[in-house]
């Protein structure tokens, strides 16, 4: 009868063991999907099928990786603020267009909408030191222009999009007015122990003793709520479905 429970244990071991080490070799396939099930990488509309002004805006990243946007505005001369969107971690800009028309309509803004790396025309693969860059090169980008009031940008970021955009801001705090982050998660290691709370037993919070494995082995941490606490020297508002 031991043998039988000992099997069972390593079995089960085994069985968690594997488990982890799938989660760690594909966790960027997990955590990024630029391509959502039924749909294909590149666009399915443009800003035109919804009637809205826009350019097609073509960046570089600092690590050399070509980056594609959409600059929106609500009309030619506009000099209202200018909203720098990050989307959610599937699918690409084209699956937000119909939001971002209603965010022009209401708030009287432009909209900048940005294709991660490996999303949409963007070329790379994503990643979070990937993706901090390319939002780093939208930002300097719209710095520079002299066709919107720059003390007006304001970032903007849903769910993963809000990872991306507290890591931004803390980073550049001269450079953004505001921040608004929706449905945003505290870090991916919290939402990993929500979806699947077995893992709980392998992530160490910040207060907890000795080594925890996946703290160690996720490439993509975004600890949005460290990040948050390092915001200053403007406003920024949080919103929950």
């Amino acid at each position: 009868m031991v043998w039988y429970v000992d099997l069972v244990l390593y079995g089960v071991s085994g069985i968690l063991v594997a488990g982890m080490a799938l989660l760690v070799a594909f966790q960027e396939r997990l955590v990024y999907v630029p391509v959502m099930p039924g749909f294909t990488k590149s666009y399915s509309i443009t800003p035109a099928r919804l009637h809205l002004l826009y350019e097609n805006v073509w960046l570089v990243a600092s690590d050399g990786v070509r980056l594609h946007a959409w600059f929106i505005k609500l009309f030619p001369e506009c000099r209202g603020p200018t909203i720098l969107f990050f989307q959610e971690n599937a699918g690409n800009i084209a699956h937000r267009l119909e939001m971002v028309r209603i965010m022009l309509q209401r708030l009287q803004c432009n909209v900048f909408m940005l294709s991660y790396r490996g999303y949409g025309g963007s070329d790379g693969y994503p990643s979070q030191h990937g993706i901090t860059k390319d939002a780093q090169a939208a930002l300097d980008h719209l710095s520079s222009r002299t066709d919107i009031d720059t003390s007006r940008i304001i970032v903007f970021g849903r769910s993963l999009g809000g990872a991306v955009g507290a890591v931004l801001t803390k980073n550049n705090p001269e450079k953004v007015s505001a921040l608004i982050l929706e449905n945003t998660f505290t870090s991916i290691l919290d939402m990993a122990g929500v979806l699947l709370p077995f893992l709980k037993w392998f992530i160490g919070k910040s207060s907890s003793k000795g080594p925890k494995i996946l703290n160690f082995l996720v490439r993509s941490p975004w600890n949005t709520i460290d990040v948050v606490g390092q915001v200053s020297h403007f406003s920024f508002s949080i919103f929950y479905a």
